[in-house]
């Protein structure tokens, strides 16, 4: 039948007629790419580890790290090309096998291995985000499932469970599970030694006890992290113009310069637990950005997703090994007793030993596999606390940051605690070449066929 229109009315029903049927065919082209499913799945684990509580840097650091491995395992039987770290992490042995003999969808697998492995890492969160965390796997399922057939459908979904599931019973064994329940430590006895280091007056946190002073002992993902060397830390000397003094005058020199630009860069690295993503969030977040910049595939998305995951939770176990064992003092410990007894520095003390700094070597770590995965230049702008008001204490605004190569990320990154006083340039320095080594084991794991390679 056809219908003419005689009139401005019956014109006007007809144009609004063709918006609606064009504003449903753009809507119904908009579905989601493979990559912009990954992408969503990191920018939410991001989200749950900045609004859960009783978080800290090295429990997210873990969390990224099973997160970002059961990303990579729920697609990578799809990828013949691709091995599985099944055998190859330490302990990890039992992971759920495929049928190769029926098909999957590897963008519901995955998002179903995300939205389970998220919900176990991060049970403590709220019921609100675990509402968030359902929303977005169904929206994902519901655009994903229409072609598929209900049989396929259901196995993509169990196997994804299944494998975040697997992972979470592996990661139970690791030393950290659950380490929100016990992030201060009241009865360590502090080693009694010149140099050791004091709870801070000037501090991060409300507690004076240690952070996660056993965090070190905990299972790396790689065998060789576990057998990283331990760095040489310069002997203690209260002498004006050793080395060791000369790490502290440094940092007391330093704050009486402070440009502008460098406080900027000491209050936009500090990224507190209680209002952030933590810092290897920061590094998580660096990978989105990497990710989005580049045109690679699904199975190439989920490996850089799982290899900075488990880079950067492999250095903070670690740091804090080497942090524990060498028990350093912090600058407002040194500076206030041998240079000026009124000085305080720039930014607050965390409440853990100094040497060396997480900060350096988590960033070094996923600088280092970014790097590997997309070259060494990547120009590309950091908006992570965007829109956040201004420090009125320290004067100082929230400007984001452009940087031209994740090295020159990462190598701000260790700068600003050195500018915050917190930090030696020593602490740093080792940070950045202790993540450097981690990050290798990590994609030096074998990860493709050798012919592939």
């Amino acid at each position: 039948m056809t219908i003419f229109f005689t009139n401005k009315i019956g014109k006007s029903l007809l144009i609004l007629l063709l918006l609606i049927v064009t504003a449903c065919s753009t809507k119904e082209e908009q579905k989601m790419s493979d990559k912009e499913v990954v992408l969503k799945w990191a920018n939410m684990t991001l989200f749950i580890t900045r609004h859960t509580p009783s978080n800290s840097p090295t429990f997210a650091s873990r969390a990224f790290g099973y997160t970002g491995l059961t990303m990579y395992e729920s697609v990578v039987p799809g990828f013949t090309e691709y091995n599985t770290m099944n055998g190859q992490l330490l302990g990890l042995e039992k992971l759920p096998p495929i049928d190769d003999k029926k098909e999957y969808d590897w963008v519901l697998a995955l998002n179903a291995g995300q939205s389970e492995i998220l919900k176990n890492i991060y049970v403590q969160t709220s019921e609100e985000n675990i509402q968030k965390i359902d929303s977005l796997e169904q929206v994902i399922y519901n655009q994903f499932q229409k072609e598929v057939e209900k049989e396929t459908v259901q196995r993509s979904v169990d196997f994804g469970k299944a494998i975040a599931n697997a992972i979470f019973d592996w990661s139970k064994t690791d030393g950290g599970h659950r380490g929100y329940l016990f992030n201060f430590d009241k009865t360590m006895i502090h080693p009694d030694r010149p140099g050791a280091w004091k709870p801070p007056l000037f501090a991060q946190s409300f507690s004076h006890h240690p952070l996660h002073p056993h965090w070190g002992e905990n299972r790396t993902f790689a065998s060789m992290n576990k057998e990283v060397e331990d760095p040489k830390m310069i002997p203690y000397d209260t002498t004006p113009g050793s080395p060791y003094y000369e790490q502290f005058e440094n940092v007391y020199l330093k704050d009486l310069e402070l440009t502008q630009i460098e406080k900027e860069a000491a209050i936009w690295w500090g990224d507190d637990p209680d209002v952030s993503f933590t810092p290897p969030g920061h590094s998580y977040y660096f990978t989105a950005l990497a990710v989005e910049g580049h045109d690679i595939s699904l199975i190439e998305s989920t490996q850089v997703f799982a290899q900075v995951g488990m880079a950067v939770a492999d250095a903070f176990i670690n740091c804090w090994k080497w942090k524990y064992q060498f028990f350093t003092e912090r600058p407002n410990t040194f500076v206030p007793k041998y240079i000026d007894e009124e000085w305080e520095s720039f930014w607050p003390d965390p409440p853990f030993p100094s040497f060396p700094s997480g900060h350096a070597i988590q960033a070094a770590a996923a600088a280092t596999v970014l790097e590997h995965n997309f070259g060494k230049e990547f120009t590309f702008t950091d908006r992570a606390h965007e829109g956040r008001e201004r420090d009125e204490l320290k004067e100082t605004d929230f400007v984001i940051r452009t940087f031209h190569s994740f090295w020159e990320a990462a190598q701000e990154t260790a700068d600003s605690r050195f500018y915050g006083g917190i930090h030696t340039q020593l602490d740093n320095e080792v940070g950045l070449e202790k993540g450097k080594v981690i990050a290798k084991n990590i994609y030096n794991l074998e990860w493709r066929k050798p012919h592939e390679q």
